[in-house]
C-alpha cells in the first residue's frame, strides 16, 4: 500500500528537482531579460532600450540586420515557453499521479470500518483521544505544546498526571547534557524499589560517573580513587565490571584511549542510560516505555488492511451483526513480538479467548478452562473435569490472572 506511494512521491520529487537543470543557459538568460532587463547582458540591454525608443517613432522601418536579430529573439522566446508549458505539464501530471496513489490504496471512509455503536459516546471518544495525544506530548517532552492542548481543549489535568512527565523529562535532558547528578539523585531516592526490580541503573549511573573522572586524566585519579567507594554495595552482583573500571587506573598515566579499556571512553554509554533510566523511570512510575498513542497507531496501519478486508467479506455475506463488541476483533490480527504485553488464554472448550467478564479457572485437577464452560459443564451441582475423570465442586475453582 505504501510503497505504491513512495514511488509515486519519489518520482514526483525527482521530476522537481531536476527541472531547472535541463534548461540550457541561453533559455535562462532569455527569461531574466524579459522579466529584468537592466540585469541582463549588455548587448540584450541596449538592444531593448534600441527597440523602446524604435517604438517610439512610429512608420520607422527597422534594418536587416536588427530585424533578423528580432526575429531570432522572438523565435527562441517562443521555444522557451512552449519549453516552459511542457515541462509545467510534466510535473502537474507526476503531482496528479501521487494524488491518483493515496486515493487507490487509501480509504477515505476508515470510520466505516467499525459500527459507531460499538464504542462509547462521541464525546467520551473525542476526550480519550485528547488524552492519548496529551499524554504522548507529555512523554516526548513537549510540554508547551501539551499546556497549549490543555487550554484549547479545556481538558481538565491534575498536577499529579503531569508530574512523573515532567520529572521523567527533567532528568532526561539533564543526562543528554551529560549532567548526571539529577539521575544519581532520584535513582538514590528510589533505591529500594529500583531493588525489587532488579534494575542495575544505580550502579550504572555510578561506573559512568567513575568513568568521566577517569577521562579526567592523572589529575582525577585520587578523585577516581574515592568515588569508587559507590561501587561497595553492587559489588557481589557486578563484581567483574568493577575489576575492569579497577584495572583501567593501571593505564591512566599512558591515556585510557591507547590501552585495552579504550572501550570505556565510548559514547554509546551515553545512549544506553538514557535508555536504561526510560525503561525502569516509567516501570517504576506506572507509565509505559513507548507512547500509548504511537503503539495505537502502528498497530493500527497493520490491523486497519485486514479489518477493511473482513468488512467488505462481512457486508458481501450480510453478516454485520457479526462484530458487535468493542473489546474483542471479529478475527486475530497478528501484530508481532514487539506488540506482545501480557499472556492471553483462550478456552479449550469453547474456543474463545477470556476476558475480565470470562476470566479462566484452575480446577483442582489442574486443568484450566474458562468460567462460561465451567458453569456450562455443571451437572447436578458436581464438575466433571473435561480432561481427566476427577469430580469436583465447582465452587473450588480458582480465578487464574496472567
Amino acid at each position: 500500500m505504501g510503497s505504491t506511494v513512495n514511488r509515486a512521491w519519489r518520482s514526483c520529487c525527482t521530476m522537481w528537482a531536476s527541472y531547472g537543470l535541463s534548461w540550457p543557459a541561453q533559455d535562462i538568460d532569455i527569461l531574466g531579460t524579459l522579466s529584468h532587463p537592466s540585469r541582463s547582458r549588455p548587448s540584450r540591454h541596449l538592444l531593448f532600450v534600441f527597440v523602446r525608443t524604435h517604438s517610439a517613432i512610429q512608420g520607422t522601418p527597422l534594418s536587416a540586420t536588427l530585424s533578423l536579430v528580432m526575429s531570432q529573439c522572438c523565435r527562441k522566446i517562443k521555444d522557451t515557453v512552449q519549453k516552459l508549458a511542457s515541462d509545467h505539464k510534466d510535473i502537474h501530471s507526476s503531482v496528479s499521479r501521487v494524488g491518483k496513489a493515496i486515493d487507490r490504496n487509501f480509504d477515505s471512509e476508515i470510520c466505516g470500518v467499525v459500527s459507531d455503536a460499538v464504542w462509547d459516546s462521541r464525546e467520551k471518544q473525542q476526550q480519550t483521544l485528547q488524552m492519548a495525544i496529551l499524554e504522548h506530548l507529555y512523554q516526548q517532552g513537549m510540554l508547551s505544546v501539551a499546556e497549549e492542548l490543555c487550554q484549547e481543549s479545556t481538558l481538565n489535568v491534575d498536577l499529579d498526571f503531569k508530574q512523573p512527565f515532567l520529572e521523567l523529562n527533567r532528568i532526561l535532558e539533564a543526562l543528554h547534557e551529560q549532567d548526571l547528578g539529577p539521575a544519581l539523585e532520584w535513582a538514590v531516592s528510589h533505591r529500594q524499589r529500583l531493588l525489587e526490580l532488579n534494575s542495575s541503573l544505580e550502579f550504572k549511573l555510578h561506573r559512568l560517573q567513575f568513568i568521566r573522572l577517569l577521562a579526567g586524566g592523572p589529575e582525577k585519579q585520587l578523585e577516581a580513587l574515592s568515588y569508587a567507594r559507590h561501587f561497595q554495595p553492587f559489588a557481589h552482583v557486578h563484581q567483574r565490571e568493577i575489576q575492569v573500571m579497577m584495572g583501567s587506573l593501571v593505564y591512566l598515566q599512558l591515556g585510557l584511549e591507547k590501552s585495552p579499556y579504550c572501550h570505556l571512553l565510548d559514547n554509546s554509554h551515553w545512549a544506553e542510560i538514557c535508555e536504561t533510566f526510560t525503561r525502569d523511570a516509567c516501570s517504576l512510575l506506572g507509565l509505559s516505555v513507548e507512547s500509548p498513542l504511537s503503539v495505537s497507531f502502528a498497530s493500527g496501519c497493520v490491523a486497519l488492511p485486514v479489518l477493511m478486508n473482513i468488512k467488505a467479506v462481512m457486508e458481501q455475506r450480510q453478516c454485520s451483526g457479526v462484530w458487535s463488541h468493542k473489546d474483542e476483533l471479529p478475527i486475530e490480527i497478528e501484530l508481532g513480538m514487539k506488540c506482545w504485553y501480557h499472556s492471553v488464554f483462550a478456552c479449550p472448550i469453547l474456543r474463545q479467548q477470556t476476558s475480565d467478564s470470562n476470566p479462566p479457572i484452575k480446577l483442582i485437577c489442574g486443568h484450566v478452562i474458562s468460567r462460561d464452560a465451567l458453569n456450562k459443564l455443571i451437572n447436578g451441582g458436581k464438575l466433571k473435569c473435561p480432561y481427566c475423570p476427577m469430580e469436583q465442586n465447582p465452587a473450588d475453582g480458582k480465578r487464574i490472572i496472567f
